[in-house]
């Protein structure tokens, strides 16, 4: 069973994702004090470093990417860079991709590569990675709508001290 924590941390790094998507660095520099704030003031809390919080969103991109259609790790990082995930590398996603495969939510199938040389693993969403993008997508938009709605209030100074 999750505890409030967890689930205080789940959320907060679904909502670090859209904050990367959608609203640019800048907010994703404030985003990443806000959390920190939060984190700190809970007993024995310990703020999450924005890797950590990057790890945790990039989980629910890579499931949203693969669920398009069979996958490779390069391909991945080009389309993450298309949605500026400039910071994600190459080596930081195979990680993900293995837990994810042992958590059962992508397949991986290889294939051999049209201009010669090693074959390369293609990854295929599972039910399993459908249902948790599906949890993921519900998450994200509940708590997007509302950091959305203070952010917006907090820049016209329409939030009450």
């Amino acid at each position: 069973m999750l505890d409030k924590r967890m689930i205080l941390n789940y959320i907060l790094t679904i909502l670090q994702y859209k904050l990367v998507c959608c609203l640019g660095n800048i907010f994703i520099f404030l985003f990443t004090i806000l959390y920190s704030k939060i984190v700190l003031s809970m007993k024995g809390g310990n703020a999450l470093e924005s890797s950590q919080i990057l790890k945790g969103i990039l989980e629910g991109c890579l499931l949203a990417i693969i669920s398009k259609g069979e996958t490779y790790g390069y391909e991945m990082i080009e389309k993450l860079g298309k949605y500026g995930f400039i910071m994600v590398k190459e080596g930081s996603i195979y990680p993900l991709l293995l837990r994810m495969r042992k958590e059962k939510l992508v397949e991986v199938k290889t294939k051999p590569v049209p201009s010669g040389g090693p074959q390369r693993k293609y990854y295929y969403i599972t039910n399993k990675g459908l249902e948790e993008l599906e949890k993921f997508k519900e998450i994200w938009m509940n708590i997007s709508t509302s950091v959305n709605m203070l952010l917006d209030q907090e820049t016209k100074g329409e939030i009450e001290k």
